[in-house]
């Protein structure tokens, strides 16, 4: 019984402390998300700007890129969200800036 009296005499204070200290939690999804200014998020492709040499496909490290070849001329990049790392290496390597990483969190 003495030990529980110590322990609990002990815990107190602290316990007191933690009730009156600030929040620390975020107030999102319910407020505003404040991410840092270097925060990389999702991937954009501008199509209409890629010209289909497959360079940020060859440098991603993840294979998250894919180039498709339709015919001849036609192409599209596909981007797998789930392989991604968001390392930048692709906004690196597109030459026409096509690709870009930018600082969304949600859509």
């Amino acid at each position: 019984m003495m030990s529980r009296l110590k322990s609990l005499i002990y815990l107190l204070p602290h316990l007191w402390e933690t009730l009156r200290e600030a929040v620390a939690t975020i107030d999102y999804p319910f407020g505003p998300l404040e991410l840092p200014a270097n925060f990389r998020g999702r991937v954009r492709i501008e199509s209409d700007l890629c010209q289909g040499c497959g360079v940020c496909v060859r440098d991603c490290p993840s294979f998250g890129l894919e180039l498709e070849r339709e015919s001849g001329d036609e192409f599209r990049l596909i981007h797998y969200p789930d392989r991604c790392i968001c390392c930048g290496q692709c906004e690196q390597s597109c030459r026409f800036d096509a690709v870009y990483l930018t600082n969304e969190f949600v859509e």
